[in-house]
Formats: C-alpha cells, sequence, structure tokens
C-alpha cells in the first residue's frame, strides 16, 4: 500500500495552476452553490457498480478538506459604451479604457498586468411612434468589452473599484482567485487521507477483532475543487404586508419597495469531512476536497 500511494505522490506533484473565482457581480447568477457542492460531496460515498468489491472484504474510506488562500488576484471589469455610429463607440470606449489604465499605473498596475477583451457589439433599436404605430428602427450601436486586472495585494481591490468608477465603470464582472501551488495541496489531502485510513484500520481491527490484510487495493479517489464564485448564497431579509381582500386589490395600484439582496460566502463546514485542514475561514477560500476509499481482504474470510 505505501509503495502505491508513492505513485500516487509523484504523479500529482506535476506543476499545474489552478484557478478559482470570487465573487463581483457574478453571484447574482448563483445560488445555492453551498447546498451543490454538499450534494456532490455525499454522491462521492455511494458505492458505484465500478466499485464493488469482487471478493469478501471490507472498505475503509476518509473525506478531506483543506481550505486554501489565495496567491494571486485578476479582477475583471465590464466596460459598455454607446454611440449613433461604431466609430462613436470605439472612439468613447477608447478614451475609458485609456483613464482607466492610467490610474492603474499610478496604482502599481503594469501594462502585462493589464488586458483589454473585446465582448460584444450591438445595435440598438428603439420605437419610433406615428399615430397609434409603434414602429422600431435603428437609434444606434452598442459597445461591450472586459478590462481583466491582474494583482496580488488583495487589499488593493477596493483602489481598483474606485479608480474604475472614476472612469466611469461601475460593473465589477468577478474576482479570479490564483493558488499556484494546488499540486502541494493536492499531496497535503493525500497525506492526510492516508494517515485517517491508518487510524480508521487499526480502529476496526481492535473493534471488531479483525486483521486487515495488506497491501490494500483503492477503489475510489475523488478530488473536487470549489471557486468561491460557486460559494455564494443570497438572500433578501425583509417582510411585507398583504392585501388579502379581492376588492382592495382591484381599488389599489401596489408600488413595491426595493429590496436590496446580500450575498454571502457560503463554504464548505467540516459536517462530512475525517479531518479539514485550515479549519477557521474568515475570508472567501478555494476549496480543495479528496474522498478516498481502499479495500482491504480480512485474514481468515475466505476460509
Amino acid at each position: 500500500m505505501r509503495g502505491f500511494f508513492l505513485i500516487l505522490l509523484t504523479v500529482i506533484a506535476l506543476p499545474v495552476f489552478s484557478l478559482a473565482q470570487a465573487s463581483g457581480n457574478a453571484a447574482y447568477s448563483q445560488s445555492g452553490g453551498s447546498g451543490r457542492a454538499k450534494q456532490n460531496e455525499r454522491n462521492k460515498h455511494i458505492v458505484q457498480q465500478g466499485e464493488q468489491p469482487p471478493t469478501s472484504g471490507m472498505f475503509v474510506d476518509a473525506s478531506v478538506l483543506m481550505n486554501v488562500k489565495a496567491d494571486e488576484y485578476v479582477a475583471v471589469f465590464g466596460v459598455l459604451q454607446e454611440g449613433a455610429t461604431v466609430a462613436e463607440c470605439n472612439q468613447k470606449m477608447d478614451a475609458t479604457v485609456a483613464d482607466f489604465s492610467t490610474d492603474l499605473k499610478q496604482l502599481g498596475i503594469r501594462n502585462d498586468d493589464v488586458f483589454v477583451d473585446f465582448a460584444a457589439q450591438n445595435k440598438i433599436y428603439g420605437f419610433q411612434v406615428t399615430g397609434t404605430i409603434a414602429k422600431e428602427r435603428l437609434v444606434g450601436f452598442e459597445l461591450k468589452k472586459n478590462v481583466a486586472v491582474h494583482y496580488k495585494d488583495k487589499e488593493l481591490l477596493e483602489k481598483l473599484v474606485i479608480a474604475a468608477a472614476k472612469s466611469k465603470i461601475f460593473d465589477l464582472i468577478k474576482v479570479d482567485y490564483v493558488v499556484r501551488d494546488s499540486a502541494a495541496v493536492q499531496a497535503r489531502l493525500m497525506d492526510d487521507a492516508v494517515q485517517v485510513i491508518k487510524q480508521k484500520s487499526a480502529m476496526y481491527e481492535k473493534l471488531l477483532g479483525i486483521k486487515l490484510l495488506q497491501p490494500a487495493q483503492v477503489y475510489a479517489e475523488k478530488p473536487s475543487i470549489y471557486f468561491p464564485i460557486e460559494m455564494y448564497d443570497s438572500y433578501a431579509a425583509s417582510e411585507s404586508e398583504e392585501i388579502s381582500s379581492d376588492s382592495d386589490r382591484q381599488k389599489y395600484t401596489i408600488q413595491g419597495a426595493r429590496k436590496s439582496r446580500t450575498f454571502f460566502f457560503n463554504g464548505l463546514n467540516a459536517d462530512g469531512f475525517d479531518h479539514v485542514i485550515n479549519p477557521v475561514v474568515i475570508e472567501p477560500v478555494v476549496q480543495f476536497t479528496l474522498y478516498l476509499k481502499v479495500k482491504y481482504e480480512i485474514d481468515g474470510a475466505k476460509k
């Protein structure tokens, strides 16, 4: 078994680059992320058809979670300009991006850390009313671009948002959290899972009075990474009166108040995990998980 785990650690030690996302306005498109993540972790424990043991024995499994802070960040801002012609849109867009880039340089952001992505260009239609006829006609064009800004100091985000607002850029789409050495994270998870399995095996041998034979067979190895943008939930905290009378409903036109939504990072907790690395979470983190299941033969079971 030890040799097998050494092979696994050798494989996962290859250099990789992991990218995770934190909340921006993209959080409006997410809901129930924590619930989906918990369900995914529960599904890992279900014995699949190919994982059914062909001979007698017993399963021993381990489920571990690691919360990892980001090393670097990428903030993506959405820029929109409208104009009567395509040329006018481009002229406005170039001026906006140039102003924003100038402020970014003052914050210490290099040119190589800024990328402008062409997103879309659309026609804008409006209505021309003549008598009782409202006819659609082309009234202008709309140009959309995204500006991605790479930075390392997480405290810099507020200054980036203020700089964007000065250039009349008000859409922070998302913030990507970068974990550079995810291979080291996966190796740590494997080490912890192995230790959990060893502890459980010793406990079962003592509790049941059996002897588990080496080497063990690995039946399932299921890693997952949960990005912060997937783990944001939202709610609207408000109470409203209701009109129950039919006559009142017909009598009044109800104009509802705007109720703001609250967004919050709702990551996985220790529930369902044998061990959690870095359990205290006070900021959005990238959450790495590993479910490992092995099968032991029991000494004397076949006899």
